[in-house]
């Protein structure tokens, strides 16, 4: 590992400092949409089978990894803090591209090639690797200018083009200089006047060094608004949740995410009048900060057959003792009916180690559906099917994943270790594998297939008092609110004393 990654692992403020050196160091990035698909591991033409007689060059046999791999976040304006377009930029950095090449730290891709097949693959071949480690020993040589590929060209800042609608804060948020991490629920109206689908979201965080992950829910009850009334920036502190029940997940972001546009025809609906909340996690860097995070949104252009939900599979009740070296969490989700998952996306934190999920099949054949032996908590990757996956009625999901709390993990933000529960901190934890998904059945709590809104009535319809001995009962991470599996298992327990008492 790079002394400087110890260096900064060990020291407190873990997340924000290794998000920045992740930034810094990061100088091998596959982009989001390469002008021309590849096969994952192949090299182009031009440099597959360089003739033996003529010695390596950058123009010829290191210009085309770099301009199909790097030179879309490595651009002005960009996550990346260089270019990477030129000859020049390359060449100052060619050590640590090497190095980190040869580490596989870069291209940020964390799932196991093995277990499920993926587009966009972010993996160079090893083939790749060589000839870059060739081309630096061999003292860099630039080549013939006639072998030179044209620079890639982009004509936005946003890596799908210019969105069809761009969202923002009324104004900028002000994030103080010290103390714990903050959460600020957003509220922007959509003003829309009947519903709309979408067929991809794209996040841009106005000051990259606050921002922890970016969640945009949509909210048809009225709630959000009422939090946020009397504020400037109609804006209200949560806990880490959404601060109501009800909300609908639309899309998330965090470090490493890229967007993608679903498959045609399918589509995620926005209801007629429902609020975009913005959910924005802050950290502290030590001074004051502003940000104002847009998001743009991608209308889908044909009749939608397929609306994509989103689900999760995670380990209730995480409880990890201090100085465990190798916790293991587990999760399961039942299928109830017959479901298409399109995208996984895994999510832990500072203390995670890797994750594997698997589903059942009902016949008992077992199906990977992603597996990373190595957890980057700066590298949070969506995972989309090339083919996505199909699981009938009666599957079950499985997650398993593994953690360190131990003093010698150089990542854990506490010392000496403590033990650390679920939670929204950073320095808390999370394990969870977010699916999305479609579905043949109608959506119902309990498994892949939930969707919010039936629920939502359900819960709006107890008592006051009810409500908040459910309360009392299932906020197991004590945020003031029921969250995902924390709500489904209240309403499941409210259902079957109704069973029970005979109503």
């Amino acid at each position: 590992m790079n002394p400087l990654v110890l260096h900064v692992a060990s020291r407190p403020r873990f997340a924000l400092r290794v998000l920045l050196l992740a930034a810094i160091a990061a100088v091998v990035i596959t982009p989001v949409a390469p002008a021309a698909p590849s096969t994952p591991g192949a090299t182009s033409a031009t440099s597959a089978n360089p003739a033996a007689h003529e010695p390596i060059s950058f123009n010829r046999d290191i210009a085309p990894i770099i301009f199909q791999n790097c030179s879309s976040c490595h651009r002005p304006g960009e996550v990346a803090p260089f270019s990477l377009l030129t000859y020049e930029d390359v060449r100052k950095r060619a050590q640590t591209i090497a190095q980190v090449v040869g580490d596989r730290l870069m291209p940020p891709w964390k799932a196991d090639p093995a277990v499920g097949k993926f587009h966009d693959v972010r993996r160079l071949s090893d083939d790749q690797i060589r000839r870059v480690r060739t081309w630096v020993s061999a003292g860099t040589p630039e080549g013939r200018a006639a072998d030179l590929p044209a620079a890639p060209r982009f004509t936005s800042e946003w890596a799908l083009g210019e969105p069809d609608l761009i969202i923002q804060p009324s104004e900028a948020f002000l994030v103080e200089a010290e103390g714990r991490d903050v959460y600020r629920a957003f509220v922007i109206p959509t003003g829309f006047k009947q519903d709309r689908h979408v067929s991809a979201v794209d996040f841009r965080p106005g000051n990259r060094a606050v921002v922890h992950h970016v969640i945009a829910y949509l909210d048809s009850t009225g709630q959000a608004r009422k939090l946020a009334a009397g504020s400037a920036s109609s804006s209200y502190a949560t806990g880490g949740g959404i601060g109501f029940f009800g909300a609908e997940w639309l899309e998330g972001w965090a470090p490493g995410k890229t967007p993608r546009h679903l498959p045609a025809r399918h589509g995620k609906l926005i209801p007629a009048g429902a609020d975009f909340v913005l959910q924005v996690h802050y950290h502290k860097t030590g001074k004051p900060e502003r940000d104002q995070t847009r998001v743009g949104l991608y209308f889908a252009k044909e009749p939608i057959d397929h609306r994509v939900l989103v689900s999760r599979v995670n380990s209730r009740g995480l409880q990890i003792p201090a100085g465990e070296t190798n916790h293991i969490a587990r999760g399961t989700l039942p299928v109830p009916g017959n479901a298409t998952v399109l995208e996984i996306f895994p999510h832990m934190h500072l203390l995670g180690r890797s994750m594997t999920v698997t589903a059942t099949l009902p016949d008992g054949r077992e199906v990977g559906m992603v597996r990373i032996p190595d957890w980057d908590y700066n590298w949070q990757l969506g995972y989309a099917y090339e083919q996505p996956l199909q699981l009938p009625r009666g599957s079950r999901i499985d997650l398993v994943a593994s953690f360190d709390n131990s003093a010698q993990n150089p990542r854990n933000p506490n010392h000496p270790p403590k033990l650390v529960r679920w939670g929204e901190q950073t320095t808390d934890e999370m394990c969870i594998a977010f699916l999305s998904y479609t579905t043949d059945t109608p959506p119902t709590r309990g498994g892949l297939g939930a969707g919010a809104s039936a629920a939502a009535k359900i819960w709006q319809n107890l008592s006051p008092a009810l409500r908040a001995e459910l309360l009392r009962r299932f906020d197991k991470n004590g945020n003031g609110t029921l969250d995902g599996d924390e709500r489904a298992e209240a309403l499941r327990y409210w259902q079957s004393l109704r069973r029970d008492a005979g109503k």
